[in-house]
């Protein structure tokens, strides 16, 4: 039984589309609402108390998704049925990477039509968010990268991902801002959102 007081095999992790926690276990790629079967709810509870505080510095990133046929749900907007190994889909990636390295084209102009996740209408903007929101692998990857960086190949039970970080404004900037003139704010020396 882990901390969560969940059976073997079984975490929790956080839905960005209903902004709540749910239920996954790798093993079986299997995720619900629900908490499983032989749940310590009293465990449950304490855990959940403690881990879905509002968490501390948030950042802004998108992505390009790759799905393949082991990934946890081998489906997508493109695609009702993916098919594809998972070594092809770090191939289709990497020369989606090749092209956004090179500049011929941006990650979010080209999560648009490649990306298998439905942020790809949102040229793959996953918004703000804070650590404890994304799958491990995704948010060790995201929060190690420079505003503006590209990632290589990230692999989590989603498929493969190239992520950016995007230059944000945050809290902090607004406020040491405050003092700058409303033209100054305006000029081109404030860093811009990429894409």
């Amino acid at each position: 039984m882990s901390d969560a007081g969940l059976p073997s095999g079984w975490e929790v992790r956080h839905s960005n589309s209903k902004n709540l926690p749910y239920f996954f276990n790798a093993s079986s790629k299997e995720s619900r609402w629900e908490p499983p079967e032989g749940t310590d709810v009293d465990k449950l509870k304490a855990y959940m108390a403690q881990n879905t505080r509002k968490p501390e510095g948030k950042i802004h990133a998108a992505h390009l998704l790759v799905k393949h046929r082991d990934s946890r749900r081998p489906g997508s907007w493109k695609e009702p049925t993916i098919t594809r190994t998972k070594e092809e889909a770090i191939e289709i990636l990497k020369g989606h990477e090749r092209r956004i390295k090179s500049g011929e084209i941006s990650l979010g102009g080209l999560a648009q039509t490649e990306s298998d996740c439905s942020s790809a209408r949102k040229n793959g903007d996953l918004g703000m968010f804070g650590k404890g929101e994304m799958q491990k692998e995704f948010e060790e990857v995201a929060f190690a990268l420079e505003p503006g960086q590209v990632s290589g190949v990230v692999d989590t039970a989603s498929g493969v991902h190239l992520i950016q970080r995007w230059v944000t404004m945050i809290m902090e900037d607004i406020c040491l801002r405050c003092s700058i003139s409303k033209s100054r704010e305006e000029s081109t020396d404030v860093p811009p959102r990429l894409e």
